[in-house]
């Protein structure tokens, strides 16, 4: 399996926000915690090197205590272009570095063993990695390589795809499956409702594999 000490885990906070009214979604709140609180707290246990990729005025992120990258790429150009940023950042700041795997800023349920098992699944015919969960991919949870970047930083710039599924069926995709939890670990909160629905769902959540703190 690959080494801890070569991966950078990548939270994704560069969207627009359309559906949230163009609220800083990271930071609306269940419980009273904010959702990237939420995220780094399941990432703690599961990897010690982060970093966030974010647009905008990065002091709204200070009390979180995590280096930030903005895309590199203008016009909000998706998940590709926080990937691609956080690629160039670890070849310019930690080379030692040989993939990133990202999560999703606004999903803060997703499985403790995340890492471990998308880890396991890549080898020489499969360099890539994405999790799903009954069937339904969730392309913004996804082990990437960073040999990568300049194909990727090609297909974003000169190619035009911002489609994950569009640049990652170039190469072989390991489908790392979440079925057996007892819950949806990839819901996330796109609308002011779905807040009221990540509470119900954290106040009936059963401990799985590590508990919710709130």
């Amino acid at each position: 399996m690959l080494d801890k000490d070569n991966l950078l885990g990548v939270i994704l906070a560069g969207g627009q926000a359309r559906r949230m009214g163009g609220a800083d979604k990271p930071l609306a709140e269940i419980a009273g915690k904010p959702l990237l609180q939420y995220v780094i707290e399941r990432a703690k246990p599961q990897m010690s090197n982060l970093l966030l990729n974010a647009n905008g005025d990065e002091q709204r992120y200070k009390q979180f205590q995590l280096p930030i990258q903005q895309d590199i790429v203008p016009d909000f150009a998706g998940p590709l272009a926080g990937v691609l940023s956080a690629m160039a950042w670890a070849r310019a700041f930690q080379p030692q570095v040989t993939h990133v795997i990202t999560m999703a800023a606004d999903t803060p349920f997703y499985p403790a063993d995340y890492v471990d098992r998308m880890l396991s699944a890549i080898d020489k015919t499969q360099p890539l990695a994405c999790a799903s969960y009954q069937q339904r991919t969730q392309p913004v949870f996804g082990l990437w390589p960073v040999e990568l970047h300049n194909d990727l930083h090609q297909a974003l710039v000169e190619d035009g795809i911002h489609k994950v599924d569009l640049f990652t069926s170039r190469y072989g995709v390991a489908d790392v499956q979440f079925d057996a939890m007892p819950y949806n670990p990839f819901f996330n909160v796109n609308r002011l409702d779905d807040v009221a629905a990540g509470e119900a769902l954290l106040a009936a959540h059963v401990a799985y594999e590590a508990p919710i703190v709130v």
